[in-house]
């Protein structure tokens, strides 16, 4: 970020009696009809978490299961239930509303606006998802079951489930709806509301990154609203989109699913290159390498996260010209992603580098997420993608960028900014136990997974054959220790909202720069009663 220095920034305490700043309110009132950013942040940061609580414990117990060749305990029926719930609460439930949290928590704060464009919206779009939440989770209690079509919903299996298929058809159009206002106020508030000064190459690379996603939510929440709308149509309504019987193809529903399905790939990526962005230099205590690069590169991203949607579908028949094109674009969205790799990389060189959790968790995310990213760029090679098609080593790439990636880069903001919210230090030696025992762990998971999906072992199977038993004992192992270390985050970070730890300074982290460290810690209700001035 290019310097910034703040002219008389003034905090407002909740005193000045205007239209826009009364007294902070308090009770269930504050929360239910909640106006203010930090509030509605707060709330899509709790109820991500509790997704997150209940998409691992579904992973554990689809971990459970295949400890051992042979069913254990469930029918595959139930498994596959618990595969696809999994994946649809962990991508819509955890991921995507943990980043809004941040969204609703740091971007007026970094653009030293007042608040987000439209509050009573910003309330709206988060009380849907809780709604969304529980039909998704109460479809395992209807009869057939939750939905059992994987996390993609392909047709024709998504138009022959029960009735649990309808409620999370239903569950995701209110999510989908929940994000594009989300998006929507994301970009007023950016283009806007910036303080006075602030360019667009002065904002923090967070908010760049917030600002490109949110246009993709806005291009592609639609395409899956399209998606899902048809598998309805099609199991209530008559219609034959998917069915080859009545003249469809269910091959184009894997072009409508993955349309939306690689842009929101990057949805759940680009906010965590924004978080460790903000990191790598203030714990390098150097500018960020490379500003308008990074910036260029981000767009880059998303304007090619579009043209490569069919390198999910090389096994279906696809003619050779359409795999070599998909094929060569797949690898050149690499390039801006390495061009990411190296600038990180490069602020650190010669930093004045300390390793607090944060920079931990940042260091962490960039080791992880690059080994991630070399097993995708293996991937989009077509002939090894249709020998590993649908096996254990998928299912390993895509953990390394969604669990190692965005999970490890939320982690990195939550030690962060946590003494901005709550006004509290963290404890620092239980966060990089925290930070050890969930890398360690995650590898231990995740890793031997790609040996599996090279020796043939399909994703998504209750039973395997005998020879698959080790490296699936080893990663169950690994699973449930990778779960209970999430348990310490949740001590480390209840205990800054009661109030232990250390009192944090407004700027507890020597080398970071914003207008988010010129508030006190914790930031007041209302952030800026002036905008404060960026020079």
């Amino acid at each position: 970020m290019s310097s910034v220095t703040v002219d008389h920034v003034s905090p407002g305490h909740g005193h000045e009696h205007d239209d826009h700043h009364h007294a902070t309110p308090t009770g269930w009132r504050r929360w239910l009809f909640a106006t203010n950013h930090k509030d509605i942040g707060t709330m899509y940061l709790i109820f991500s978490f509790v997704m997150l609580l209940e998409g691992g414990t579904l992973a554990l117990l689809l971990r459970t299961e295949l400890f051992e060749p042979g069913l254990q305990f469930f029918q595959p029926e139930l498994f596959n239930q618990f595969t696809t719930m999994h994946g649809l609460i962990m991508v819509f439930g955890a991921i995507m509303p943990s980043f809004v949290g941040f969204a609703n928590w740091m971007i007026p704060m970094q653009i030293g606006a007042s608040d987000m464009a439209f509050a009573r919206m910003n309330n709206f779009s988060f009380w849907l998802l809780p709604v969304a939440a529980i039909m998704l989770t109460t479809s395992f209690f209807v009869p057939g079951g939750a939905t059992a079509a994987g996390w993609t919903l392909y047709a024709p299996l998504s138009a022959q489930m029960g009735p649990g298929m309808d409620l999370a058809i239903f569950a995701i159009h209110i999510m989908g709806a929940s994000s594009i206002m989300g998006a929507i106020n994301v970009i007023v508030t950016i283009l806007n509301m910036r303080a006075p000064g602030m360019t667009l190459m002065k904002m923090p690379m967070f908010c760049w990154t917030w600002l490109i996603t949110a246009f993709l939510l806005i291009a592609v929440m639609p395409v899956l609203a399209a998606a899902i709308t048809m598998v309805l149509t099609d199991r209530h309504f008559g219609t034959g989109f998917f069915n080859a019987a009545a003249g469809g193809d269910p091959v184009l529903y894997q072009h409508v699913f993955w349309f939306f399905g690689h842009p929101e790939v990057y949805i759940m990526i680009l906010p965590a290159f924004g978080i460790v962005s903000a990191i790598v230099p203030a714990f390098a205590r150097k500018k960020l390498f490379g500003y308008a690069s990074m910036v260029y590169a981000t767009s880059a991203i998303a304007v090619l996260s579009f043209i490569v949607w069919a390198h999910h579908m090389f096994t279906t028949g696809m003619p050779v010209t359409g795999q070599l094109y998909f094929m060569y674009a797949t690898m050149l969205i690499s390039i801006p992603t390495g061009v990411k790799v190296f600038n990180w990389i490069a602020t650190m060189w010669r930093g004045s580098m300390t390793f607090e959790t944060p920079m931990l968790f940042a260091v962490g995310f960039i080791f992880v997420f690059t080994m991630g990213g070399f097993t995708g760029l293996i991937l989009s090679v077509a002939p090894i993608d249709i020998q590993v098609h649908d096996t254990y080593y998928v299912v390993a790439h895509f953990h390394y960028v969604l669990v190692a990636g965005s999970l490890f880069a939320l982690f990195a903001g939550a030690y962060y900014w946590v003494p901005k919210w709550t006004g509290r230090m963290y404890n620092e030696k239980l966060g990089k136990l925290h930070f050890w025992s969930t890398l360690i762990s995650f590898n231990v998971t995740f890793f031997p997974m790609h040996f599996l999906g090279l020796a043939g072992m399909p994703r998504r199977y209750a039973d395997y054959a005998a020879q698959f038993t080790t490296f699936h004992q080893v990663a169950t192992i690994g699973a449930f220790w990778f779960g209970l270390s999430q348990l310490l985050f949740l001590y480390v970070i209840v205990q800054c909202y009661r109030g232990k730890g250390a009192t944090a300074a407004a700027k507890p982290w020597e080398g970071a720069e914003g207008l988010e460290w010129t508030v006190p810690s914790p930031a007041p209700f209302h952030t800026f009663t002036t905008p404060p001035e960026v020079k």
